[in-house]
């Protein structure tokens, strides 16, 4: 038990002692009695008015009790020396008198307590008042305490005996391990490359998205080195006081060159690491000073120090360009989004060690998450493990990881929301004129599962089976465009009006139309140019405003164009609903019915009844009369109860 325990035990006990100190003379109080001169108790004795004598422990103290009950109990002192009997003697009253008044002398025990208690009435509040100066300057020499290390590193060290990660625990990023791995080896086994004149690099930057894996990355290196590591979040460094950061610098600097060989990782170094000169005005303040002695202690270490820095973001772009030069970070590892093979690696590892049905096919779900990262793989598999818990089953099948990967994604089915059949009907035409289209089209992705149950924002969904796509052609995004219009022109084709549930899309083609002109030059009329540079501004917000490098025509002109393309795939989107418009009253039905299609339902209700899609609006022209067809054939329409129909997620 510490100093400080022992402290607070003190004062508690002074203060129970205290307590019980005044308890006890509360209740050992008598109710108050007339004084008595022993002249009088002779008299009285001789008459025969005292009922009985009691005798205090000591001798000294006599409290008289009279046989008439109203008269008042008295008290009388006689010499220590002396007994009653021998004080009544001297008065002439003599043992004859106790027996012929009828008077009992009592004599009442002496209390072991009662010398101890009356010392601790001298000395307790001595005692209090010395236990209370103890504490204050106990508490003043904490705080001197917290004063001085104020400026001292707050980095956690995590010895290399037993480490918890290793790289077995890391998946999808090969190329980084094998970065780390060097580095590793060469704690290990510097002489290796001290023999071929090599350095050990002083610093590697792990860059990639959040819950890429990235603090993983680092807790496995840590691992594998089995070297004294000290981790710290950049913004442990920062405080309102100015020169504590650089203070903690040093401090932490100083620590690991006592424990050399060893590993300093630096959570989120954008924190502390950012540009200088950025603020307004350009001011000098505590960050600046903070990344300044970062920058002195990285480039100030000599090469008999084996010490390295880690260092994590997902910001590099904003960092100090004289940190990110060779001799303070040498490398960059890039720790990037997993493809089909990382997401099927991370799978396994994430589902190691739980029990598992025969059907789970691990190959299935890492096609089913695109873009999906470490963490919300494992997010995926916990969220599984959760549905078969509750559901008291004994393995984890493909249908709870399935409805996991769904729940990740836009969140939990609402069952219990209240839609009205309209709104119903809508929502079901809407999803599958999302995935006719993208059934029709041949550079468009292919259905995985359909269904008008809202969940998360989302009235009703149509997922795909999204391919790992790196680089996209005209021709794609022409195909993401037209699914994405497909349920609008579904709704306006069926219903002959349009509702609130397209916004989302809308938003998504605009933004996918306007890139192709704007950013990748996919517009045969303005050509392969940029136009626009978006700035950053460090301290104001990300893209404050378009910096416009083009006239007020060539911006008439990139309108025109975004509306070009968007009005010649709805041209092209209601050519081939139109054509196959039974096939979406098939599937809208079917859709109202059980609510939910998989891919192998969806398409066995539609095969044999494919045609050829129009490539082109006019291409393959409807039949004499189809235009006016639709129109005889249209559905009543009734505007929904509530404006904020739910949208359909973007299929891009």
């Amino acid at each position: 038990m510490n100093s400080s325990k022992l402290t607070r035990w003190f004062i508690y006990l002074l203060i129970i002692v205290a307590i019980v100190a005044i308890l006890w003379s509360y209740n050992s109080t008598d109710v108050p009695a007339d004084e008595l001169a022993v002249s009088e108790l002779a008299i009285q004795i001789k008459n025969g008015d005292i009922d009985e004598m009691e005798v205090s422990g000591d001798g000294r103290e006599v409290t008289v009790h009279y046989k008439d009950s109203q008269v008042p109990a008295a008290k009388t002192q006689i010499s220590s020396v002396s007994s009653l009997e021998e004080v009544l003697a001297a008065y002439g009253v003599g043992e004859e008198d106790y027996v012929i008044g009828n008077t009992v002398i009592i004599y009442q025990a002496a209390s072991r307590w009662g010398g101890l208690l009356n010392i601790l009435g001298i000395f307790l509040p001595a005692l209090l008042i010395i236990g209370f100066l103890y504490f204050i300057m106990r508490q003043a020499q904490g705080s001197n305490n917290q004063a001085m290390s104020f400026g001292k590193s707050k980095a956690r060290m995590f010895t290399g005996d037993h480490p918890t990660v290793s790289f077995d625990d890391v998946a999808g990023c090969d190329e980084a391990k094998e970065e780390l791995e060097e580095v590793v080896e060469f704690l290990k086994e510097p002489d290796k490359f001290v023999s071929f004149g090599a350095r050990i690099p002083k610093g590697v930057l792990l860059v990639g998205s959040p819950g890429t894996g990235k603090t993983l990355m680092a807790k496995a290196v840590s691992g594998e080195a089995g070297v004294p590591f000290f981790s710290i979040a950049g913004s442990e460094f920062v405080e309102m006081f100015v020169g504590v950061g650089a203070s903690r610098v040093r401090d932490l600097f100083e620590q690991a060159k006592r424990h050399s060989p060893c590993i300093i990782f630096i959570d989120e170094i954008d924190a502390v690491g950012r540009q200088r000169g950025a603020g307004l005005g350009g001011s000098h303040d505590e960050r600046e000073q903070t990344l300044n002695q970062i920058l002195v202690e990285m480039d100030g270490f000599g090469t008999d120090i084996h010490i390295i820095i880690l260092a994590a973001t997902n910001r590099p772009d904003i960092l100090d360009p004289a940190l990110m030069r060779p001799g303070r970070f040498d490398r960059r590892v890039v720790i990037d989004r997993p493809d089909i093979r990382g997401r099927e690696a991370i799978f396994k590892v994430h589902l190691r060690g739980k029990p598992l049905a025969s059907s789970v096919d691990i190959n299935i779900l890492a096609k089913a998450t695109p873009g999906f990262v470490g963490a919300d793989i494992e997010n995926t598999v916990n969220e599984a493990a959760l549905l078969a818990a509750r559901r008291n089953k004994q393995v984890i099948g493909m249908s709870e990881l399935q409805e996991a990967i769904e729940r990740v994604q836009l969140g939990p089915e609402r069952r219990s929301r209240v839609i009205s059949d309209e709104e119903k009907e809508i929502t079901a035409y809407h999803e599958a004129g999302h995935a006719l289209v993208s059934h029709f089209l041949p550079h468009a992705q292919s259905v995985r599962k359909i269904t008008i149950i809202p969940r998360g924002m989302a009235g009703g969904v149509t997922w795909f089976m999204e391919d790992d796509v790196y680089f996209y052609s005209r021709t794609k995004f022409k195909a993401l465009i037209a699914t994405a219009l497909g349920g609008r022109v579904a709704e306006e084709i069926i219903f002959g009006e349009i509702t609130t549930g397209a916004s989302n899309d809308l938003k998504q083609i605009t933004k996918m139309a306007r890139a192709m002109v704007t950013q990748y030059g996919m517009s045969d009329e303005l050509g392969a140019r940029v136009y626009g540079d978006k700035q950053e501004m460090v301290f104001l917000g990300r893209e404050i405003s378009e910096q416009r490098d083009y006239s007020d025509a060539i911006a008439e002109k990139i309108d025109q164009q975004v509306r070009e393309f968007i009005d010649t795939e709805h041209e092209r989107v209601k050519q081939i609903l139109l054509n196959n418009r039974d096939m979406l009253e098939l599937v809208a039905a079917k859709l109202l019915e059980v609510e939910t299609l998989e891919a192998d339902e969806f398409v066995a209700l539609i095969e044999g009844k494919e045609e050829a899609p129009a490539e082109t609006p006019g291409s393959n022209p409807a039949p004499e009369g189809s235009q006016s067809e639709p129109s005889k054939k249209t559905k009543e329409w009734k505007p929904p109860s509530s404006l904020d129909l739910p949208p359909s997620p973007s299929p891009a």
